[in-house]
């Protein structure tokens, strides 16, 4: 066969990823948090984009879902003022179990920070006489301010600069650590351990890379760690838990042997083996109770104390609520969403006196850079409010009765129905929340694998057969505990055909031990309100008249 060159034309149809497309790809997928910081940038860049008026701007709603598995109808046509016209969319290292069971609970409620836009200027004019005598009273002298203890006419005065900060924790190691440690090699290698130590106060255990770093001994490093291990909070830079609780105990003055054994046997107690721990220990009933009494009353986490993290509370980016015939509103939080208009009649002023080319071809990108951002905003709501409304339609038995009613759904069901993309579904409900009567919901909560039927009948979602196993394990009492064989059984008798193994990697997803840890772990809790019982009942009669 004979090679030759030739000539030829093919007409064809492919998808561009053009650098608007992208943009708008990317959009879909970010948080609202994350919205606002990029059209932020984009404020600062392009200076054809600015702020919308806020004011008199109606809720973005969907459409209204009804009572049944019906479709979805309209509930009227919706304008976003925000927006000049609508674009064509793209496509869219573990605690322990004995760390569990001591740790309480050392969550904070979240407090939401709101931050005001202060680049409004006083609207109110001042009056002449006002204005006269503020500069009288400006102009004279102040003995209180002459010593410097007054108000400052500085307009760099800033309040801000006496708020106090909020101290870390390798701040607060590092004010001990200069007061004790006078000795220059040894205050270098604390700086070095400070630095390695992590949010829950702990360092790690293998200390030999830091004295290779640092061109020291290995007993060294642990004559200065020992020395930290004294400093405040009780605890701190310790190398293991049963480390942790041994400092606090020593603190505390009641690290006796017994104390000592039960601290290295953590793991029994984690387990609830008390018969084990008593035989170690070498105490008694009574003793043991009070021994994990103290353990329970200490701090496993001393670091939290400190520069915390605090948790963020989740801004939900869709509001369902109930509507007035029985079905479901669906609208936009549009509180979270950023509002910018393209400034038209500046560019039309800009482009009757520019000359140059440059100048023209850099405001023309900036007006086509806008543009597109202003048509990609307006549509990553309208999808993601579409995308919820086809949620709320399928999921029409969740919100009406609960989890336990929660269909399986995939986002191909999703994507069909509202005729998108696959992906375009899951770049929506990526990092979007729902608020709900039953509480916030990611809106891939909602999407849930299929578990067939027993009888042959619907499929069942894996999320509701999860609360299932929650509530029958709930419901168990201390004296017949169920197994992962019994649990089949029973969700086989409601309808439900579901392995052992998957039972097991379900109730181990959602932190609930095996049958026999909680036959001794009832057990335990059981014994121990009979003994504090009995206890009361010898006190009565002790205190009792004769």
């Amino acid at each position: 066969m004979a090679l030759t060159q030739r000539l030829e034309f093919r007409q064809s149809q492919s998808l561009v990823m053009t650098p608007q497309l992208m943009q708008a790809i990317k959009l879909l997928q970010l948080s609202n948090l994350d919205l606002v910081t990029f059209v932020e940038e984009e404020l600062e860049r392009n200076p054809l984009l600015e702020r919308a008026n806020e004011e008199g701007e109606p809720p973005v709603r969907g459409e209204q879902t009804e009572p049944a598995v019906s479709q979805a109808q309209s509930s009227g046509g919706h304008d976003v003022d925000d927006f000049s016209s609508t674009g064509d969319g793209g496509e869219g290292g573990g605690d322990s179990a004995a760390e569990e069971w001591i740790n309480r609970d050392l969550g904070t409620r979240a407090e939401m920070e709101q931050t005001f836009d202060t680049g409004l200027e006083n609207v109110f004019s001042e009056e002449p006489s006002e204005a006269a005598a503020r500069t009288a009273q400006d102009s004279a002298p102040s003995v209180y301010t002459e010593w410097g203890g007054g108000a400052s006419n500085d307009d760099d005065y800033n309040l801000e600069a006496f708020v106090a900060a909020e101290a870390s924790l390798q701040d607060h190691l590092a004010e001990q650590l200069a007061v004790t440690i006078t000795d220059p090699s040894r205050r270098l290698v604390g700086k070095y351990l400070i630095d390695l130590v992590d949010d829950a106060g702990y360092v790690p255990v293998d200390l030999g890379q830091a004295a290779e770093r640092l061109g020291t001994s290995e007993s060294e490093v642990e004559a200065v760690l020992s020395i930290l291990q004294t400093f405040d909070p009780p605890g701190i830079c310790a190398r293991s838990l049963s480390e942790c609780l041994a400092i606090q105990l020593r603190e505390r003055d009641r690290y006796d042997p017994a104390m000592q054994a039960l601290v290295e046997h953590l793991d029994l107690l984690a387990k609830r083996d008390f018969a084990s721990l008593r035989r170690i220990c070498g105490v008694d009933d009574e003793d043991i109770a009070e021994m994990i009494g103290e353990i329970r009353h200490l701090d496993p986490k001393p670091g939290l104390k400190f520069g915390s993290a605090k948790a963020q509370t989740v801004v939900p980016d869709v509001y369902v609520r109930s509507g007035p015939d029985g079905g479901w509103l669906v609208e936009l939080n549009s509180d979270t969403l950023p509002k910018v208009l393209v400034n038209q009649v500046y560019y039309t002023e800009l482009s009757k006196t520019i000359r140059k080319d440059g100048d023209k071809a850099y405001f023309t990108d900036c007006l086509q850079n806008a543009t597109w951002l202003v048509r990609a905003l307006d549509q990553r709501a309208r999808t993601i409010l579409k995308v919820s409304t086809e949620i709320v339609r399928q999921q029409d038995g969740f919100f009406t009765q609960g989890v336990a009613h929660l269909r399986p759904l995939n986002l191909r069901a999703v994507a069909d129905a509202i005729q998108m993309h696959e992906s375009t579904v899951s770049r929506v409900t990526a990092n979007k929340y729902m608020a709900t009567s039953r509480g916030i919901f990611e809106l891939k909560y909602f999407f849930t694998a299929s578990i067939a039927s027993a009888d042959g009948g619907d499929a069942h979602s894996a999320e509701s057969v999860r609360h299932r196993i929650k509530q029958l394990i709930d419901a168990e009492a201390p004296s017949a505990i169920l197994s992962d064989d019994t649990i089949v059984e029973r969700l086989r008798a409601d309808g439900i055909d579901i392995a052992r193994r998957t039972v097991a990697k379900y109730r181990e997803a959602m932190r609930i031990p095996s049958s026999v840890q909680r036959r001794r772990d009832k057990q335990s809790m059981l014994g121990n309100a009979l003994t504090a019982t009995t206890l009361s009942v010898d006190r009565s009669r002790d205190t009792a008249p004769a």
